[in-house]
């Protein structure tokens, strides 16, 4: 068994993970891809989930984990086993803030002109049972941006799904970084063959 491979997996993982949750937050300021002004914007875009909570808060465990995992790197060690751990439970917190924020903006709805020249929430205060979620013929009250639920939908679901993986990979990391500080990164050959 050897900790430090496995925080060096992990962190293999994280960063493509945070690369494609930022671009799908940046994504969301652009409905169908046009350009609109601020206030056009669904607001809980400006949380920043993906560039914030699944991005940077994943980035700066997975470069500390992956340092621990290097063979003959200064953090290959408990002190680093030990960094890795404090700093993925930052991650987790990361990951939650983008799984809360992202549930919250697929349950609001995006902001969208109804017809009437004015941007509002149209699906703001329903019901689970009339969750538009579920029933996509009611999307079309939103005229413009064009598509602008599909996009929300699909982007807000995407970092919802990235925010819960991270979440669970840092967790894990945090497991196996009390275990590289309390064990040591890897077992030497001689502790092996004790044990077989």
């Amino acid at each position: 068994m050897c900790t430090g491979k496995c925080a060096k997996c992990t962190a293999d993982l994280l960063f493509p993970l945070g690369l494609l949750a930022v671009v799908g937050n940046i994504l969301l300021f652009f409905p169908n891809g046009e350009v609109w002004r601020t206030e056009e914007i669904t607001e809980k875009i400006w949380f920043f989930p993906g560039v914030i909570g699944a991005g940077l808060l994943a980035f700066l465990p997975a470069s500390i984990m992956r340092a621990a995992g290097l063979e003959g790197s200064c953090c290959a060690n408990r002190c680093g086993m030990m960094l890795s751990m404090l700093m993925s439970v930052l991650g987790v917190a990361g990951g939650l803030y983008c799984m809360i924020i992202s549930a919250v903006g697929l349950q609001d709805g995006p902001l969208c002109d109804t017809g009437d020249g004015i941007f509002i929430y149209p699906f703001l205060n329903s019901t689970a049972e009339e969750s538009y979620l579920f029933n996509q013929t009611s999307w079309a009250v939103c005229v413009r941006p064009q598509n602008v639920v599909m996009w929300n939908v699909v982007l807000f679901s995407i970092l919802l799904s990235i925010g819960t993986l991270e979440a669970v990979l840092l967790l894990a990391q945090v497991v196996n970084g009390l275990i590289g500080c309390l064990c040591g990164t890897c077992m030497n050959k001689n502790q092996q063959t004790q044990m077989e």
